[in-house]
């Protein structure tokens, strides 16, 4: 497989922009497109050559990633009008960075195969502020030869890259990520609300908690502070695949309510549903 030269980028917010000027700070080619004025002038002043839809994009590109949020929108860049697959052409390695359902990850491979398009599913984990630092993790599903050809890509915005077997198995990584994150969200919550109701400061209380048993990486980077906003999506796959797989994940929809309300009591607003 050819090394990896020019990258298109298809959504360029606040992950996807980051991890463009981390590309181009490691001599790759990158190109990109998003809806946003905004973002796309950004995205011109640090030099990336900003294109008019998802099919030049993929016109000028050896890899594609994906950074946008809903499975709709993955779906729309992908097939719809101006997507990547009117630019198809053998070879081509399209990588959905977003979270999505793995079943919808092994469907968009399965569609994608017949038009020589390599899918991988190479979801992110760590957030906003891991982008812009250059030390996102990459949980990787699909074509194992075309994950290796894209590991320095991939190395130019993570740090940390891990191949967790085919089509859609990224996807599971990070849902199963995500299900310990809000669960730790959650707890984190009515533990610091219980010691606020004994009498105890929370934040002496999250500082001690921190140096204990108890310390997590929700609690270390105040997870409930981002608006949590796939918070919800998240949590909605994970009961949509356990379904599927015929299991009983009852902390799971626990979980789901409690974050709930936590984004009810913190005033923050309805989710977007795909």
């Amino acid at each position: 497989m050819n090394a990896i030269q020019k990258v298109g980028i298809v959504g360029l917010g606040r992950m996807g922009l980051p991890m463009g000027q981390h590309l181009l700070a490691k001599r790759f080619a990158v190109s990109g497109c998003d809806p946003a004025a905004q973002a796309r002038e950004r995205a011109k002043g640090l030099g990336i050559s900003v294109l008019g839809s998802p099919r030049e994009v993929a016109q000028s590109s050896d890899l594609v990633l994906v950074v946008v949020g809903f499975d709709d929108e993955v779906e729309s860049v992908v097939f719809g009008p101006g997507g990547i697959v009117e630019a198809a052409k053998a070879g081509l390695i399209v990588a959905i960075g977003s979270t999505v359902a793995p079943a919808y990850a092994r469907r968009l491979a399965e569609r994608l195969a017949p038009k020589g398009v390599v899918l991988l599913d190479a979801p992110l984990a760590r957030g906003e502020a891991a982008a812009v630092a250059g030390k996102l993790l990459v949980f990787g599903g699909g074509d194992k030869a075309a994950f290796e050809a894209c590991r320095p890509a991939f190395g130019a915005f993570a740090s940390d890259l891990f191949y967790l077997g085919a089509a859609g198995a990224g996807q599971v990584g990070k849902m199963v990520n995500n299900l310990i994150l809000w669960a730790c969200t959650s707890a984190n919550d009515e533990g610091l609300r219980l010691g606020a109701a004994l009498g105890v400061d929370a934040d002496a209380m999250r500082a001690a908690l921190r140096a204990s048993s108890a310390q997590n990486w929700s609690m270390d980077n105040r997870a409930e502070l981002s608006g949590m906003p796939w918070a919800e999506k998240d949590m909605a796959i994970v009961l949509q695949e356990a379904d599927v797989a015929r299991l009983s994940l009852p902390l799971c929809g626990t979980v789901k309510e409690t974050i709930k309300g936590l984004k009810i009591r913190m005033g923050l607003g309805l989710p977007r549903r795909a």
